[in-house]
Formats: structure tokens, C-alpha cells, sequence
């Protein structure tokens, strides 16, 4: 076996831990409850104990390079410091610190999207593209640049917040402060939001049933029914990729990225939105070239256009819920390549 590190997800619902080698082969995984409501120490304790039995299995056969952590929310990096996180709430908390403390070993900090963003670019959708972008589109819309194989943070760790990408000026309230935020259109909370206002219009009876059957309303449901073909379903997943569509342009025009991935449970309805991403592409990117590799639900969907000869590829992520998790194992090897 060769040398591997940890790699952390540190979910609201579960704590997901993975030992990964150098190689990328994913070796083994566990999943834990995340006991929030029994506290941060607690949390942090369950993940270090389960850390410490990986460790203990494998550490006569490979060296531990390390331990990558991906974590919504803002992070310090430098300081190691959790300043607001939803899966560990309170004050500032130094979650570095804290799992060193117990473990006696390095730990790298990321944010959550990052870290996706990364283990796509090593492994997934965005392999050999040093330069790229990706979006979750999960309960809310996430993000992450990656430039020359490095995640380029900005200048207060910000940097990638496409989610707050102002669509519609006058649009929907965020939470963030703002109107009109992608994430307002294309988050699986939007999803729900905007099949709901489809009931309320009158016109929606497959998404009326729906809801009053007793089932979950999730943004599954909706598209389960927009696949069925469901007209008011399908209107729902078409305004998502309208919103996603005008965010993208705007990317592209600004910062001319061979690889754009889109991952995250929302992304699960590619074919119910793609077509209009890549319509709204057309029509507002300057620069946009061509689309999607080959992809039984993308071929054929993308537009050319004669304004570039680089191309531009929009396209899903290839690691599922396991991008974060080769990204956070992948930092303690970069941290190590880039001493």
C-alpha cells in the first residue's frame, strides 16, 4: 500500500472519514452521525477516535501523511479557526488545533466546496485541467476556483462564492443580505420553493398531489416528476438552469476557464436544466467555444460559436458525495509537495 492520508467530510447529518493513498485509490471509508446537539468537543472527539482506529489499521503498512478536514461554512485557514459553521455552531473554534491536540499529526482545513472542487480536479470530471470552477448545488449553492492545481482562496478565504452571484436584481431575499443570488434559483431549496410557487399558481396538479401525499416534497420529487413530463416540474428545472446558465456566462466571460463542473445533489437533474444552461451560454458568453465531453445526457446539447478557438466545457462531476473526501485526503499531500 502506498503512503496515504485522511480525508474528512464533515457533514450536518453524517461525518464521513476516508483513507486515501497517494495514488487516489480510495481504501477505506466510515460513516458516523454527526451528534451536533451533543457539542463541538463531542463531535470532534467522535471523529478523532475514528480517525485513530484507521490510522492504527493501516499504519504498518503506509506512512499517514496527514489529515484533510472540508468544512461548510467561513474558515480561517491560517489560523486554523472555524469563524461560523453550521455543523458546529457557536463562537470561533479552533478545529485544527483541536484534532492536533488529540491526534498528534498535521491537519490541513478546507472549506467543504473546496475541497470538492479539488478531488474533482485530481480525480473526477476536471482531471488534467490544472484551471477550473465548480458549483454544488446542494441546500444551498456552493463554489470553488482552482488555478495552476491550487485552490485560489482570494484575498479573505471568499474567493468562489458563486452562490451570491446576483440573477435577478429585484429577485428573491437571500440569506446572505442580498437579492436575487443564484443560490435562490438553483439550490435544492430553491428547487422546492419554486415548485411550490408553481402550485400556488394553479396550474401544477402533478406537484399538488404530490404534495399532499405525504411523501417528502424535495427537490427528487420535482424532478422525478419532470422527467415523467410534467410541464409545471419542467418549468421549475428550467428556471434553474436559466439562473445557472447567466452565472456561468458570467464566469466564463470574466475569467476564460477551460473546465466548469457542476456537482452536488441538484446536479443528479443535469438533463432536466443542461439544455438551458447551455442555451443562456450561447446567447451571453463572449467567449463560450463548445461544451460537455461525451455524456449520454449531455451529448449533442452543447453550441459552438466561432469567437474562440479554446474550449469551454460545462459539465457534471464525476465523484458524487465522494468529491470532498478525495479533496480533503489530497491536501496533506500538496501541503507536503508545496514545502
Amino acid at each position: 500500500m502506498n503512503n496515504f492520508s485522511i480525508g474528512v467530510d464533515l457533514g450536518g447529518t453524517n461525518l464521513r472519514i476516508a483513507v486515501v493513498d497517494e495514488e487516489g485509490h480510495l481504501v477505506e471509508k466510515v460513516t458516523l452521525e454527526t451528534k451536533v446537539s451533543l457539542g463541538r468537543d463531542h463531535v470532534i472527539n467522535d471523529m478523532c477516535g475514528a480517525i485513530q482506529r484507521l490510522t492504527e489499521k493501516y499504519k504498518n503498512s503506509a506512512a499517514l501523511l496527514g489529515i484533510g478536514v472540508g468544512v461548510p461554512g467561513i474558515t480561517d485557514l491560517q489560523a486554523g479557526y472555524l469563524r461560523d459553521s453550521p455543523n458546529l455552531p457557536g463562537p470561533d473554534y479552533p478545529v485544527r488545533a483541536e484534532i492536533e491536540r488529540r491526534l498528534k499529526t498535521t491537519v490541513v482545513l478546507e472549506n467543504d466546496a473546496n475541497a470538492a472542487a479539488l478531488g474533482e480536479q485530481w480525480l473526477g470530471a476536471a482531471k488534467n485541467f490544472p484551471d477550473m470552477a465548480m458549483l454544488t448545488l446542494g441546500t444551498g449553492v456552493g463554489g470553488a476556483l482552482v488555478l495552476g492545481g491550487q485552490i485560489f482562496h482570494g484575498m479573505t478565504g471568499m474567493a468562489g462564492e458563486f452562490g451570491h452571484t446576483t440573477i435577478e436584481p429585484e429577485g428573491n431575499p437571500c440569506g446572505c443580505g442580498n437579492r436575487g443570488c443564484l443560490e435562490q434559483y438553483a439550490s435544492a431549496t430553491a428547487v422546492v420553493r419554486m415548485a411550490k410557487e408553481e402550485i400556488a399558481g394553479g396550474q401544477a396538479l402533478a406537484l399538488a398531489s404530490a404534495a399532499q401525499s405525504g411523501a417528502e416534497f424535495n427537490a427528487e420529487l420535482v424532478y422525478n416528476l419532470a422527467i415523467q413530463g410534467d410541464e409545471a416540474a419542467r418549468r421549475v428545472f428550467r428556471r434553474v438552469g436559466r439562473a445557472l446558465g447567466i452565472a456561468l456566462a458570467t464566469l466564463v466571460n470574466s475569467l476564460n476557464l477551460p473546465m466548469h463542473v457542476i456537482g452536488g445533489g441538484v446536479s443528479s437533474a443535469w438533463d432536466a436544466f443542461s439544455p438551458v444552461i447551455f442555451e443562456e451560454l450561447r446567447q451571453r458568453s463572449m467567449v463560450y467555444a463548445a461544451t460537455a465531453p461525451p455524456d449520454p445526457l449531455s451529448a449533442g446539447q452543447g453550441v459552438s460559436a466561432s469567437r474562440s478557438c479554446r474550449k469551454t466545457i460545462v459539465t457534471r462531476a464525476q465523484l458524487g458525495s465522494d468529491a470532498g473526501l478525495y479533496g480533503a485526503a489530497r491536501l496533506p499531500m500538496m501541503a507536503r509537495t508545496n514545502r
